[in-house]
C-alpha cells in the first residue's frame, strides 16, 4: 500500500449542487474551474480517488461560534423563502441572498475545512487545501459579504478548544473581520489581516490600532493597504512583518484565507496583485514548514481563481508546472480566458501619483505595527 501523501485537497462534488443566483460575484463554477485545471495539470493525489471528500460539520462545531438562535433562522432559510426579520441576521440582501440550500452549502464548506483540519492532526498530512472555505466575514449572530458561516473560525475555535495555539493569516482584500471579532480577547490565535484599506472597502474595518484587547492584545494584526498596491509594495510589507510574526508566536497550526481578489483584474477591489506575486507568498508561507490549513477565500474573476488556486497546489505539492496552460482547458474555455492563456501575469502599470500615496501607506503602516505589535508578540 502507498504511503498517503503530505498534502490534500477536501473537496466534494455536492459544492455544485448550490449557488448565490445567475448575478451574484460569487460564482460556485470557480471551484470546478480549479478542480479542472488541477485535473488537467495531473497534480491531483496519485492516490484514489484524487481528493478527501468533504461531509457537512455538526451543530456541535458551529455552535462553537455562532449563536443557536441564528441557526435556527439558517435552517428556516434553507428553503429558500425569508424567515422572520431575515434582515435582522443579515440575510436576503443582495451580499447575502436567500437561495434553496443555503444551510446545506455552508455545513458542507464547514465541513470540509474542519476535515482539513483532522487530516493534518489525525492523518499526519502537512497541508490540507479546502478551495471552498475561507468565509471570513460571517459574525455570531450574522451573514455579511456572502459568507453565512464563519468556517475559519469554526476550525479554529475547535483546535483552541482542544489546547493548540493557532495563526490565522488573511491574504484576501477584504478585511477578515469576522475570525478577528471571534479570537478578538484571546492570547491563542493570532490573527494577521492584509487588506485593502476600510475606508476604500467593505467591510471598513481592520485598521492598525485595532489589536486585539484584554489577553488578547497584540494579537489582532491589521495591515491596511491603498488601492493600486503592485507585487513588489505587497511582497515587501507582507516580508517585513508577517515572518517575524508568526515566528515569534510560534504556532502548532496555521490557518490561512487565501483570497485572490487582490489581483489587479479583480472586478469588485482596487490592489493591483499579480498571480506572480501571489504564488510568492504561497512559496514563502511553504517556507515556514508549519503544519498548513489553507482556505481559498474570495476572487471574483473566475479564471483567476482557476489559474492562481491551480498554481498554489501546485507550490503546495512541490511540483514544477508549465506556464502555459493545458490545451485542452484553453479549448473549452477560451471564451472565458480570452487572451490569458498562462498562470503568471504581465505586471500592470498604474499611475505615478497613485504607486507613490500607495508607498507612503504602507511604509506607514509597517512602521506602525514594528512599534505597537512587535514588543507586545517580542517580535
Amino acid at each position: 500500500m502507498s504511503t498517503p501523501e503530505k498534502e490534500v485537497l477536501v473537496f466534494s462534488n455536492k459544492f455544485h449542487h448550490h449557488s448565490y443566483g445567475p448575478s451574484h460575484p460569487l460564482k460556485v463554477e470557480r471551484l470546478r474551474l480549479t478542480m479542472d485545471l488541477i485535473g488537467e495539470y495531473g497534480i491531483f493525489d496519485t492516490s484514489s480517488p484524487p481528493w478527501v471528500e468533504a461531509r457537512e460539520a455538526g451543530e456541535q462545531d458551529v455552535t462553537l461560534i455562532h449563536s443557536p438562535e441564528y441557526l435556527e433562522i439558517l435552517k428556516t432559510a434553507n428553503s429558500g423563502r425569508a424567515p422572520s426579520q431575515a434582515w435582522k441576521y443579515g440575510l436576503g440582501s443582495g451580499d447575502n441572498p436567500l437561495f434553496p440550500g443555503l444551510y446545506d452549502w455552508s455545513l458542507l464548506v464547514t465541513g470540509a475545512t474542519l476535515e482539513c483540519i483532522r487530516q493534518i492532526l489525525n492523518e499526519n498530512r502537512e497541508i490540507a487545501f479546502n478551495i471552498a472555505g475561507g468565509l471570513h466575514h460571517a459574525m455570531q449572530s450574522r451573514a455579511s459579504g456572502f459568507c453565512y458561516l464563519n468556517d475559519p473560525a469554526i476550525g479554529i475555535a475547535k483546535m483552541v478548544q482542544d489546547g493548540l495555539r493557532v495563526v490565522y493569516l488573511d491574504v484576501d482584500v477584504h478585511h477578515g473581520d469576522g475570525v478577528e471579532a471571534a479570537f478578538y480577547n484571546t492570547d491563542r490565535v493570532l490573527t494577521v489581516s492584509l487588506h485593502q484599506h476600510g475606508h476604500t472597502l467593505f467591510p471598513g474595518t481592520g485598521f492598525p490600532d485595532d489589536i486585539g484587547q484584554g489577553p488578547g492584545r497584540g494579537y489582532a494584526v491589521n495591515v491596511p493597504l491603498a488601492p493600486g498596491t503592485d507585487d513588489d509594495l505587497y511582497i515587501w510589507v507582507f516580508m517585513e512583518l508577517v515572518p517575524p510574526l508568526v515566528h515569534a508566536f510560534d504556532p502548532d497550526i496555521l490557518v490561512t484565507q487565501l483570497g485572490v481578489d487582490t489581483l489587479a483584474t479583480d472586478p469588485l477591489a482596487s490592489l493591483n496583485l499579480t498571480t506572480n506575486g501571489f504564488s510568492r507568498i504561497v512559496r514563502e508561507i511553504k517556507s515556514w514548514g508549519l503544519k498548513w490549513v489553507a482556505l481559498g477565500g474570495g476572487g471574483y474573476n473566475v479564471m483567476n481563481v482557476a489559474r492562481a488556486w491551480t498554481k498554489a497546489w501546485a507550490i503546495m505539492k512541490g511540483v514544477e508546472i508549465p506556464d502555459t496552460l493545458p490545451r485542452d482547458f484553453v479549448s473549452k474555455h477560451r471564451t472565458e480566458l480570452g487572451q490569458n492563456l498562462t498562470l503568471s501575469d504581465r505586471p500592470y502599470k498604474i499611475n505615478g501619483a497613485i504607486a507613490d500615496s500607495a508607498r507612503q501607506m504602507a511604509s506607514s503602516v509597517v512602521t506602525k505595527i514594528k512599534e505597537t505589535v512587535f514588543p507586545l508578540l517580542g517580535a
